[in-house]
């Protein structure tokens, strides 16, 4: 007995009726693609778990100082205008 009762001569079988249906041609480009549909799945998971860290990167540089950040959150709280 094999996976769930059926017997590996059933599998072969099968197979062989599928390859005679759909031919070689069209089942290695099925193969192909769903190796690139696994392989960009996985590469966007990757993409996704480093873009936190990306970000966190981006917030450490920052594009001004942290003196400046302070003086302008102060002047947004204040409603008053920046000095010339």
């Amino acid at each position: 007995m094999g996976i769930g009762g059926i017997s590996i001569w059933q599998l072969l079988i099968i197979l062989a009726i599928v390859v005679m249906l759909f031919g070689t041609k069209r089942l290695r480009g099925l193969g192909s693609d769903l190796g690139s549909a696994i392989k960009g799945f996985r590469k966007s998971m990757q993409d996704d778990g480093d873009a936190p860290e990306k970000e966190k990167e981006k917030d450490e540089a920052g594009d001004t100082a942290p003196g400046q950040r302070s003086e302008q959150a102060d002047d947004a709280s204040n409603g008053s205008h920046p000095k010339p």
